[in-house]
């Protein structure tokens, strides 16, 4: 059992040099309820839903134990928010999740592990890091998407549940940092025996996989 020690929402959007002029990077958290629907956390914002948000990429949980490793290798605070994400979660992995594992938050809210978080430009810009975006690939640490199965309320000091998990042993940060044939042919075979249901973004990344793998 793990818990919810942040929920954050967007704080204010400021201006970046990507192609849509503003982010909503600025998480913050919050000490209210929030409502969880198909698209994310009421009151937040996703400038660029193609890239950061829309309904397979709703929420971003990020773990307190991967924040703790970057707060060790920056000689920083990683507060919540920090990095974007929209819970901060103790007691439960986010990266660790085998992709399709669904957790209980709460009383009502169930939330579904889709896909690893890819870091950005806009990322970089905002930690202000040498090499940032290469750092946080190799440390293989991405924290997870989820995708909202029932909405409902999340607050700081809600139980997480991980109430089913698919049997293929694939977890977001095990396909972050190498997904091979075999994982990706895991992951298609537990798609077909609908064990999982691979988000849009997932299931291509997948298929070039096996497709490099064929040549």
């Amino acid at each position: 059992m793990g818990l919810v020690s942040a929920v954050c929402v967007v704080h204010q959007l400021l201006p970046d040099a990507g192609t849509d002029g503003v982010t909503a990077i600025d998480k913050r958290p919050t000490d209210e309820p929030v409502r969880v629907g198909p698209y994310g956390l009421r009151g937040d914002v996703q400038v660029s839903r193609k890239h950061h948000g829309g309904r397979t990429k709703a929420v971003y949980a990020y773990s307190e134990d991967d924040a703790a490793y970057w707060a060790g290798e920056l000689g920083r605070e990683i507060p919540p928010g920090l990095f974007g994400e929209n819970l901060r979660v103790d007691g439960v992995e986010a990266s660790g999740a085998v992709i399709g594992e669904r957790w209980r938050v709460g009383d009502t809210l169930v939330l579904e592990v889709a896909s690893p978080r890819t870091p950005c430009a806009t990322f970089a810009r905002r930690m202000r890091e040498p090499r940032w975006v290469r750092r946080f690939d190799e440390a293989g640490r991405p924290g997870a998407y989820l995708r909202v199965v029932k909405s409902g309320d999340v607050r700081a000091g809600d139980p997480i549940e991980v109430i089913s998990r698919p049997k293929h042993g694939v977890t977001v940060a095990g396909w972050f940092a190498a997904g091979d044939a075999d994982q990706a042919r895991a992951l298609l075979e537990a798609d077909a025996a609908g064990e999982v249901d691979l988000v849009p973004e997932l299931r291509s990344a997948v298929e070039k996989v096996l497709l490099r793998a064929a040549v």
